[in-house]
């Protein structure tokens, strides 16, 4: 399911239009993304959470010459199921 899908469902799901529906999935893309970028986490619950990590700075090597390379430090955006979203998922099977 792409993002178009996700927009085609919910809009059919609410009877709201595509038009509002894109525009509301797209305000909470951009208020999980604003909130993990400064640190804060945001659960939701039955769904999820979603966190910001730390990858630490390694030394890596280039698969092309072998030559030791040194990665940087980066942050990373972690997520955690929640217990309905795995129970879901699992009961899917």
């Amino acid at each position: 399911m792409n993002k178009q899908d996700l927009i085609d469902a919910v809009a059919t799901s609410t009877g709201a239009s595509k038009a509002i529906t894109g525009e509301a999935i797209d305000a909470v893309i951009t208020a999980i993304t604003k909130a993990v970028s400064k640190g804060e986490s945001v659960q939701l619950v039955g769904f999820g959470s979603f966190s910001q990590g730390a990858r630490a700075a390694r030394t890596g090597r280039n698969p092309s010459t072998g030559e030791e390379i040194r990665i940087a430090a980066a942050k990373t955006v972690k997520f955690s199921a929640g217990k309905a979203f795995k129970d879901a998922v699992n009961a899917g099977k």
